[in-house]
């Protein structure tokens, strides 16, 4: 009888770890711009309603719309049990690092910056993978020779993106002449549709026929302008193929969804681990969109040209410079 006993109560305590382990409730911090920026917010947010519809299980959120309520949202998460708790963006490192430090016991994911804490996953992307396939892209779709790029805030991460773009264009076209301007120097640049604009603009009059952005919801403005004057645009970060179709000739998606889904997931599977998440090609962590919206606009040629590219990149045929390694652009 205490036999069969003990054995139901170790089943009893089993179970209930089992549930226990899968009953989590994840919280997502997004960064300034909300949820809705069609970009780098609205990746994270598509991330975490898959979850949530694979899993039944829901999620917290936040919108922050000051820096002040960073560290404010994260502390109110963890003292509310929820786990993982992710920041979007680079700019929310010094909140994560800090609360943390205060819950260690509560496990944190930061999306574009390095926080080295054994209870937080910071979230990189090879960024400059993806945008050599649209600078390649770009190169074999303009006709003048001359392409565009617009930055958001003047980071290094953001020079990434550029000078990936470069070096995929000048894979295609070595005498491809590319403009590249950044919006600011505060995280207002990554808020300035207008100013966007204006810069796509200005590329566009000195004969750029394709412009990128790499700017959140800057880069808003500049795909609305190159569609306005018949010239292409490419989007980032989510797909934006869609917003003017047949005016984006395709986006460098940064599957921040995927980031966010599998931070989450790995905590429900008990399968969380801390440490550096690098995700390129390889890992499906950036890709080209190719779709409805733009197949008419990529030929056969150009999408065999992107795609034997995309496996020499991780065959380690071609090696794309990082910016991020030598603050340098070669190209």
């Amino acid at each position: 009888m205490l036999r069969t006993t003990l054995g139901t109560l170790a089943l009893v305590i089993g179970m209930a770890g089992t549930v226990l382990a899968a009953d989590i409730e994840p919280a997502v911090l997004y960064d300034i711009g909300g949820k809705f920026d069609k970009g780098f917010n609205e990746g994270a947010f598509n991330g975490m309603e898959k979850f949530k519809k694979d899993t039944g299980l829901a999620y917290r959120e936040f919108e922050i719309q000051n820096d002040a309520q960073r560290e404010q949202a994260l502390r109110n998460f963890a003292k509310k049990g929820n786990s993982p708790i992710i920041a979007i963006g680079f700019s929310q490192a010094a909140a994560v690092e800090k609360v943390a430090k205060e819950f260690p016991d509560v496990k944190f994911a930061i999306v574009d910056m390095v926080v080295e804490l054994p209870n937080v996953r910071s979230i990189v992307f090879k960024e400059q993978e993806g945008s050599y396939l649209v600078g390649l892209l770009a190169a074999k779709a303009s006709k003048t020779g001359k392409i565009g790029f617009v930055g958001g805030m003047d980071i290094p991460l953001i020079r990434r993106f550029a000078c990936g773009y470069v070096q995929g264009a000048k894979s295609v076209n070595p005498n491809i002449e590319v403009f590249q301007n950044m919006t600011g120097t505060t995280g207002a640049a990554w808020n300035d549709p207008v100013k966007g604009g204006e810069l796509a603009v200005s590329q566009i009059e000195r004969g750029a026929d394709v412009v990128y952005h790499a700017a959140g919801a800057t880069g808003l403005g500049v795909l609305q302008k190159t569609a306005e004057k018949g010239k292409l645009g490419i989007g980032v970060d989510s797909n934006q193929d869609g917003i003017y179709p047949g005016k984006v000739l395709t986006s460098m998606m940064k599957r921040v969804d995927v980031a966010t889904y599998n931070a989450a997931m790995d905590v429900k599977n008990g399968k969380w681990s801390a440490g550096f998440n690098v995700l390129g090609l390889k890992e499906a962590g950036v890709a080209y969109a190719y779709d409805d919206f733009n197949k008419a606009l990529i030929t056969a040629e150009m999408k065999t040209a992107a795609d034997t590219a995309q496996a020499d990149i991780i065959a380690g045929k071609i090696q794309v410079h990082d910016y991020m390694s030598d603050k340098a652009c070669p190209f």
